[in-house]
């Protein structure tokens, strides 16, 4: 992937530029003058130390003018394509993060790259530096951090499955013996297994390259149940042509949080992210965003999600914190 060197970066000429004080009305005797001289150096200084403060992922968008954006093409309705564009409750928390960025950097024409990724390639992809951060539908665990790092969580939700009405499942018990998707290289693959493993429940656990594919395979008849994240189930299920057929059920496997993902160590990043989500959350925009998104017409079709506010997000928008909860 190419990206363009549109150079943001202050440079000495800038410096140049910084106004210095008229001596005429410094000169005040010798002593005067060399304080007059002593304060332009300092400006001076101070505004080339300014240049060579950004490090980490600011300096690389700066440096490149663009910023690299990862996107989900599925993941309703946090970060989806609606056939135009990306859009979803995370995406739109995304551009304000972009936003800021643009006001820290001083760059209002910097532009943005989207990158789709899956749950599979999201983190390799972070950690090559082929995206510079992404919001979509990833889960924060003490695990994950070992590789990257997150922001304050975006959202908590409950691990279930969706199954068709017919089907005579209606918690995970019910699946022993049978065939069961979920999405590669998601947490809830690994609560899933582990639950088998525990339960000794012989599932035949498919697992699939995003969302979309496993919901197709339940819809399809090729596994009983799709186990993933509460709200993406609820947003396939709204989505279908046929809504009705399809239950969201099972006692919930975990309780887990969504958050920005970005590389480790770098603390001036993680600021920024943080200060746009915590002014989002508790200045009430994030709760007017869930509204959009949750419990109103989303495009393409004008489908409503029909998920109204829990009070486990309510909780987090009022105490903004980035704690995994496995």
């Amino acid at each position: 992937m190419k990206v363009a060197a549109l150079r943001g970066e202050r440079t000495e000429a800038a410096v140049r530029h910084v106004r210095r004080p008229r001596f005429s009305r410094l000169l005040r005797g010798t002593r005067s003058v060399l304080f007059a001289l002593a304060a332009c150096g300092a400006v001076a200084f101070s505004g080339a130390a300014s240049a060579g403060e950004l490090t980490g992922t600011l300096r690389k968008i700066r440096d490149d003018g663009v910023v690299v954006l990862g996107v989900r093409e599925a993941s309703i309705p946090f970060s989806y394509f609606d056939g135009e564009r990306t859009v979803g409750y995370s995406q739109a928390i995304a551009m304000q993060i972009v936003d800021e960025i643009r006001k820290t950097l001083g760059l209002p024409q910097l532009r943005v790259h989207e990158v789709t990724v899956t749950s599979s390639n999201r983190t390799p992809m972070l950690l090559n530096n082929q995206i510079d951060f992404e919001c979509g539908s990833t889960t924060h665990t003490v695990e994950r951090e070992n590789v990257a790092a997150f922001s304050d969580s975006l959202f908590q939700y409950a691990v279930r499955m969706i199954t068709r009405k017919n089907s005579g499942i209606t918690d995970f018990a019910d699946l022993a013996g049978k065939r069961v998707v979920t999405t590669a290289g998601t947490s809830d693959e690994r609560l899933l297994r582990s639950l088998n493993t525990r339960k000794q429940l012989n599932m035949r656990i498919m697992s699939v390259r995003d969302h979309q594919d496993a919901f197709t395979a339940m819809k399809e008849g090729h596994a009983v149940a799709f186990v993933m994240d509460e709200p993406i189930i609820y947003g396939f299920k709204a989505t279908d042509p046929h809504p009705d057929d399809f239950i969201v059920t099972g006692t919930p496997l975990g309780y887990e949080v969504y958050a920005c993902m970005f590389r480790k160590g770098d603390e001036p990043f993680r600021a920024l992210v943080n200060r746009v989500i915590a002014h989002a959350q508790t200045s009430g925009d994030a709760e007017r965003l869930y509204r959009v998104w949750f419990t109103q017409p989303i495009p393409p079709h004008g489908i409503n999600v029909n998920f109204p506010l829990s009070e486990q997000n309510r909780a987090l928008f009022a105490h903004p914190n980035d704690h995994a909860l496995d």
